[in-house]
């Protein structure tokens, strides 16, 4: 068993003792330990449970971490052609690909490059069967799965819930039919969104009754990714125990695709404060944008938690905002421990999964560069730095 610790405060602990001043700014700084230390949990349960457990690439998909995770999880799970060829050509193991839409031109490099792909329908599914067909006859062993909407909805918010009313994301499983069964290899069913087991839980209780007679012809099921696993309080002994009841009554393999669970507090947005002003309330000017950077900050919304930020009812608030032209490019108001002055740096935690996959350059604004740090040796290296052409090749 991995010991259970309160990562998002020994996240806060780990990257207070890192200078600031060591990377450029904006920059990502990734902590190879903690993302070592996610991946052994996950394949803590893997090896508990008999479940095979893939990195969502949507998530997090920096190659300079592969060879860390692939120490430990059995492949990577793809969006599209793109991240298919990453998970195939620079992370290896198995490469799961689902794609709410496929293109037929990119559908034969998918087929080539995964072990299994999921369509979203059954018009889809019906309108490649025949180009499956065909790679298979041309020696790809490629397997195939559908991905169900269990009609059971756990989301806490409906832009993030696949299960909400109208959802594009999966086949609602009281439309599915005998016919569309046929030649499965698999089923797929993601409903989640940084959530605990329990959520888990409870949809399988509610689909069970009808997916359970599928699944005995069937070869996998894939539960998706969503699973908060590698947070402290997660409920890791119950996830065990249902992965194990599926492949027990069933006979199937289970996969997982966690993407944050990945990543969770293994990474931190190191910024730099250019200009203070006042304006009802202090403001501050940092080379952060929230619309570039991080851009579920507006469009989740949230608000990040700043690396030694006082608590609540301590210090002043200060605004900040990014360098763009857009008004609303805020992240948000802060408490820092000392008064900041421009050319000061800080940073905001947990900013590894989505914040960087999500990255622009809007208003011509740079991108952050990237670095991977080693809280356990206090090794640094700096990854990649950007400049004008990657802001010229964009259009």
């Amino acid at each position: 068993m991995i010991d259970q610790i309160d990562i998002a405060a020994d996240s806060r602990a780990r990257f207070a003792g890192l200078d600031l001043g060591r990377v450029p700014s904006p920059c990502f700084v990734v902590d190879a330990a903690q993302i070592d230390r996610n991946c052994a949990i996950l394949a803590d349960v893997a090896g508990r449970s008999g479940a095979r457990i893939f990195l969502a690439l949507k998530a997090f998909s920096m190659p300079a971490m592969a060879p860390v995770v692939m120490a430990h999880l059995a492949g990577t799970a793809a969006s599209g052609v793109n991240e298919a060829r990453l998970g195939r050509e620079v992370f290896g193991g198995h490469v799961a690909t689902f794609n709410a839409g496929f293109k037929s031109e990119e559908l034969a490099e998918v087929l080539r490059l995964s072990d299994h792909v999921i369509f979203n329908s059954v018009t889809q599914l019906a309108r490649f069967r025949t180009m499956v067909s065909s790679a298979r006859d041309a020696g790809e062993s490629v397997e195939i799965g559908l991905r169900i909407n269990p009609e059971h909805s756990e989301g806490w918010t409906e832009k993030y819930d696949p299960a909400a009313p109208c959802s594009r994301l999966g086949t609602p499983i009281s439309q599915i039919t005998a016919a569309d069964l046929t030649g499965l290899d698999g089923l797929h069913m993601h409903t989640l969104c940084e959530q605990d087991f329990a959520p888990l839980k409870r949809t399988w209780d509610a689909v069970e009754p009808v997916i359970g007679p599928w699944l005995r012809n069937l070869r996998w099921f894939n539960l998706g990714g969503g699973h908060h696993i590698t947070r402290s309080d997660y409920d890791r002994a119950g996830l065990v125990a249902l992965i194990r009841h599926i492949r027990e009554t069933y006979e199937v393999d289970v996969y997982l695709e966690p993407g944050e669970a990945v990543a969770l507090q293994a990474g931190i947005l190191v910024g730099e404060i250019l200009d203070r002003s006042e304006n009802g309330m202090p403001l501050a000017i940092s080379d952060i944008s929230a619309t570039c950077h991080m851009p579920d900050v507006i469009e989740a919304p949230y608000r990040p938690d700043l690396l030694g930020e006082l608590p609540e009812g301590e210090g002043s608030e200060i605004r900040v905002g990014g360098p763009s032209c857009l008004a609303g490019d805020v992240i948000g108001d802060f408490r820092p421990a000392q008064g900041w002055q421009v050319g000061d740096r800080f940073a905001f935690l947990d900013q590894a999964h989505y914040s960087m996959v999500k990255t622009n350059t809007f208003n011509g604004v740079p991108l952050p560069a990237l670095a991977v740090w080693d809280s356990r040796t206090d090794d640094l290296r700096i990854v990649r730095e950007f400049g004008y052409d990657d802001f010229l090749m964009r259009l």
